[in-house]
This record gives structure tokens, C-alpha cells and sequence, in this order.
């Protein structure tokens, strides 16, 4: 696999591998891709007639202009990692993976605020959903650095993710036939309790669909739907139909791919059925992003120091209230031994650290902004 100069770049099996970067300009977007089923960072998105590898091979001179980086993520994408195991929903745990390594990854190049447009096939599309979902519900200034990935995302292109899952019914046949399609025959055939769980716990994937609702509208979204059946069986069937894959939603573009489920991402040259529709998506998004997440961080900044400033408020408000004299009696009475209780020592002096402190960090904020 090599990128336009013809460096052979290996691909990570698990987590983020950058295939290409504008060196030696500096970049100023970020594009993430995320497989499905049974996917790989690597194949997903490789021509089965050319071996051409687009993320690195086709797509890169299509986005000279808006300089941007480009990463691909893996991840175990087995049946189990789309179902609830006993305790843990591990479709949240790949989400948490994903945002933390790609929050690191930004964070040492000094490029927290770069804008990011997310490409997933599949059920891929739910990985980077639920990702976003858990980024924009950080809270703690110790984790505030993960919110960045929410903040800065722009866009997300959906080639082939089921979105639509009111009908229980159908949403358990439709993965079902996501498997079929992903998964080897040998394991479908072999192993239909795998099958079998990922259908009867579909909650927890409907759950992510409505989540994301919530959030989606702050996002420029692009829905892709296969135009080609693939033959289940002896039998033509749209894994994911234009229903589910395109649902018609008000502000969002939808488009079809003239190629079957498993093939609509991978692309062997420029004239392959559906390349333009997804390159200028990727493209027009990589252009429109660094000014809409620039003023995004600007009001984020402005969010983060008033709830500092209302921290310090507090802080203050509560090490101005008096406190008892050390020697006063406990309003418990007396102790067991007939001697007076004493009240606790007071916390005045950590209440004032800590509002030294907290009104420090704003007023270094206050500086910075």
C-alpha cells in the first residue's frame, strides 16, 4: 500500500495509523475513516480487482488545496463487539478507545482545535456516533481534553450504516444479513449464537440512534446508500436499503452508490461508481470546517472560563461563611467519656487554596483569551 509519492506506509491492525499527511505544510483538517463488521483499517477500504488503497492512493490530490490528514482506525470489529456482553456495552468501550487515542494523537501535534470529518462504512457509522455521543457529555476538567473531539468534529459520511431501527423486527433481519454478508461463511454457518445475539440485543444500537439525534443537527452529515443488491443465498436483497441508510432528514444530503454492501467503500480509481459524490463530500466539508470549528472553539472557551469563574464564585461564597471557635461544644452534646466534644478543626485555609487556585486558573484564562 502506498500513498501518492509511493512510500509504502503499513497499516495498524489496531488503532490510528496516519497513510497520509501534506508534508511538509502543515495540515488543517483531519480525516478519520472507521470500518464495520468484520472490517480492517486496511481491506474495508481496498479494491478487491486493483489492491488500490483510496484513502492514500486517490483521495489525497483531491484535498491538495484544504491540506488535509488523513487516518484510518481499526479496531476487533467481530460479532461480540457489536453486542452487550453480561456487563459492558462494547460498542461504548470502542467509542471511548477511539476518542481518547485520536484526542492524544491531536493533542502531541499541537492540533486539538484541527477540524475532523469522519468517513464509516456500516455498522463503523455506530462507532463514530456513539464516539461523538460520549465526547459531547464530558464534563470534568480532568477529562475536558476529550471533549475536543466533539468540538471539533465538522462533518460525518455515513457509506451503508442502518440509522433507522423503530421496527425491532426488521432491524434484527437487517443485521442478520450484515453478518452474512461481513462475517465468513464458516462462522454464520458455525456459529449462529454470535448471529443470534447481535440480533436479540439491538437495543443498546437503537439506543445510540436516538442519542445521536440529539446532537446530530450541529453536524453536516452526508447519508450513502447501496444502489446494487448482493445475493444472500440465492436471493437479492439491499443489506441496508435506502430506508435505513438514507433516511430522509431535514439539512442532510443523501446519495446513492451504484455498488453492492461490502463493496460501496472501496473504490479502485476516480471514475468508480460514487468516488466523486464521496470525494467532493470530504472535500467541500474540508474547506467549509476550519472557520465553522474555529468560532465552535471560541464560544467553547468562553463556556468553560464562565463555569470557572461560577466555580470560583462558589468557592469564595462558601470560605467567607464563619466558622465555629475551635473550643465550642459539639451540637452532639457530650461524648461517651463525659468529656466536651470539640468541633472539627477548620477547613478555612484548604477553602482558601482552593480558591487561590481556581481564580487563578481563570485569570490565566482570562489572559490567554
Amino acid at each position: 500500500m502506498s500513498n501518492p509519492s509511493g512510500q509504502r506506509i503499513p497499516v495498524n491492525r489496531y488503532g490510528l495509523t496516519e497513510v497520509y499527511s501534506p508534508s511538509p505544510e502543515k495540515p488543517i483538517v483531519d480525516v478519520v475513516f472507521v470500518h464495520g463488521l468484520n472490517g480492517d483499517p486496511h481491506n474495508t477500504w481496498t479494491s478487491e480487482h486493483s489492491n488500490v488503497f483510496w484513502p492514500s492512493q486517490i483521495l489525497p490530490p483531491i484535498l491538495e488545496e484544504e491540506k488535509a490528514r488523513i487516518l484510518v482506525y481499526g479496531y476487533d470489529a467481530d460479532v461480540t463487539s457489536f453486542t452487550d456482553g453480561v456487563s459492558k456495552d462494547k460498542i461504548h468501550n470502542h467509542a471511548e478507545h477511539v476518542v481518547a487515542e485520536l484526542a492524544a494523537n491531536r493533542r502531541i501535534r499541537k492540533a486539538t482545535e484541527r477540524p475532523i470529518i469522519w468517513i464509516a462504512h456500516s455498522l463503523g457509522g455506530l462507532v463514530a456516533k456513539r464516539a461523538l455521543i460520549h465526547s459531547s457529555e464530558i464534563q470534568g476538567v480532568k477529562t475536558e481534553h476529550l471533549r475536543s473531539i466533539f468540538v471539533s468534529t465538522y462533518g460525518l459520511l455515513f457509506l451503508g450504516t442502518p440509522h433507522h431501527g423503530s421496527d425491532i423486527a426488521q432491524w434484527g433481519n437487517r443485521l442478520e444479513w450484515i453478518c452474512s454478508v461481513m462475517l465468513p461463511k464458516k462462522v454464520v454457518d458455525t456459529q449462529p449464537q454470535l448471529v443470534d445475539a447481535l440480533k436479540t440485543n439491538n437495543e443498546t444500537l437503537q439506543n445510540i440512534d436516538r442519542q445521536f439525534v440529539q446532537i446530530m443537527s450541529r453536524f453536516h452529515i452526508y447519508f450513502f446508500h447501496e444502489g446494487k443488491p448482493t445475493n444472500l443465498k440465492g436471493t437479492l436483497k439491499f443489506i441496508v436499503d435506502e430506508t435505513s441508510a438514507s433516511p430522509t432528514v431535514q439539512d442532510v444530503e443523501r446519495a446513492v452508490i451504484q455498488a453492492d454492501h461490502s463493496h460501496m467503500c472501496k473504490f479502485e480509481n476516480e471514475n468508480a461508481p460514487g468516488f466523486d459524490l464521496v470525494a467532493e463530500g470530504i472535500q467541500r466539508y474540508a474547506e467549509e470546517a476550519p472557520a465553522t470549528i474555529r468560532t465552535r472553539w471560541e464560544t467553547e472557551k468562553k463556556e468553560r472560563l464562565t463555569a470557572k469563574q461560577a466555580q470560583a464564585a462558589e468557592i469564595y461564597t462558601e470560605s467567607a461563611k464563619p466558622t465555629p471557635p475551635s473550643g465550642s461544644i459539639s451540637s452532639f452534646g457530650g461524648s461517651s467519656l463525659g468529656r466536651p466534644q470539640k468541633a472539627l478543626p477548620s477547613t478555612a485555609s484548604e477553602a482558601t487554596f482552593d480558591e487561590q487556585y481556581v481564580l487563578e486558573d481563570v485569570t490565566n484564562e482570562k489572559e490567554m483569551a
